[in-house]
């Protein structure tokens, strides 16, 4: 199995150590980032979305332009645009980009949010017009002929778009969501299941779980997964864990005054938010090296789950979660410049050497 990298950009600097500073859509902050994780050689950028940020897929656009080989993931809700428009404005980006465009579906897991767009659709339900948005998106993207979709939130007749993706049969799809609802679609239509970090129990558990969706489907050797995680490293453990602690010091006082938090209900209704929760629940530390300290503190805002300790053993821990079959791996640090190039020296090539070892002994065995 190969490793693929993602870090993220933001639209402005922030994190849970850093009030939000500069104008909310920053485009020097957003370049100078981009270019740190094209720099650090990561293999994608996640441009994530809410109902208070700027547009997503502008910034992915302006993201393309200032690098030459980073690829993009793009998250995406459904339903607020029709889908026919979605996959248009896709496949452009697509093109704009020269074929490094990704889509990271998600369909909403906080009631709250979704109806500060105006979105009174129920859990369950959104989840149901996911499935149809998909369905109307991909055949948008490949179908030769004009077609037409009759379903319980989508009608179209005689559609037929000018523009493909340049990726071919379709961009690669992302997919979040842990809710039983959510797996069933995701086993549909993911390329990439994300899951944040949990435990390597847990995250078994969920393959698991998402692989047997999808056999349903015919497309359990298709699909893929990914882990979100913050690594925290140091040349030393003791002082990754040093590290770790001066962290939520100053997250405690951050997290109480930034917007980005204290907008956010007390208690998450999503799926994924209880799950890390409860990792939370088992102590501060779990599995060695997972740290649950923001978690606990923003209750679970998000990926927030940390692993700590110098490049080498969180090195090590990435890879055996890689062992369970993990291929690719989300990570964005606290102070996210900084970070993004610390990973890409000296985080990145551990892992991905040790990938290229594994990957060469298997084929010397099979020769």
């Amino acid at each position: 199995m190969s490793v693929e990298f993602i870090g993220y950009v933001s639209h402005q600097e922030s994190s849970e150590i850093h009030l939000p500073r500069g104008p909310a859509l920053n485009p020097p902050y957003i370049a100078a980032v981009a270019q740190a994780h094209e720099y650090g050689r990561f293999d994608r950028v996640l441009i994530a979305h809410s109902s208070a940020s700027p547009d997503g897929l502008q910034i992915a656009s302006f993201v393309a332009q200032q690098t030459r080989r980073l690829g993009i993931l793009l998250a995406h809700r459904p339903g607020f645009v029709a889908p026919t428009l979605a996959a248009r404005q896709l496949a452009t980006l697509d093109h704009f980009s020269a074929g490094r465009a990704a889509v990271h579906i998600i369909s909403g897991g906080d009631d709250v949010e979704q109806q500060r767009d105006g979105d009174y659709l129920a859990h369950d339900e959104r989840y149901r017009r996911t499935d149809e948005y998909l369905d109307v998106v991909k055949r948008a993207w490949t179908s030769d002929t004009p077609f037409d979709h009759a379903g319980a939130h989508y009608r179209v007749s005689g559609h037929k778009s000018q523009i493909r993706p340049l990726q071919q049969p379709h961009l690669p799809v992302y997919f979040g969501g842990s809710s039983d609802a959510a797996i069933e679609v995701a086993g549909k239509h993911a390329d990439v299941y994300a899951l944040w970090g949990e435990s390597l129990a847990a995250v078994e558990e969920t393959i698991a779980k998402v692989r047997a969706a999808a056999a349903r489907h015919g497309r359990e050797r298709q699909i893929r997964f990914s882990l979100s995680l913050r690594p925290i490293l140091a040349a030393t453990e003791e002082a990754a864990w040093a590290r770790a602690e001066a962290i939520l010091a100053r997250a405690r006082e951050v997290v109480a005054a930034s917007p980005n938090f204290t907008r956010r209900p007390k208690d998450p209704q999503n799926v994924g938010s209880l799950r890390l929760l409860a990792e939370a629940d088992k102590g501060s530390v779990v599995d060695r090296r997972l740290w649950t300290g923001i978690t606990a503190l923003t209750r679970a805002a998000g990926n927030s789950t940390a692993l700590v300790g110098t490049p080498q053993q969180v090195s090590d821990a990435l890879l055996e979660y890689h062992k369970l079959g993990v291929t690719t791996f989300l990570i964005r640090g606290f102070d996210p410049l900084e970070d993004a190039l610390a990973y890409g020296r000296d985080l990145l090539p551990l892992v991905r050497d040790a990938v290229a070892r594994k990957a060469a002994a298997a084929d010397a065995l099979a020769a």
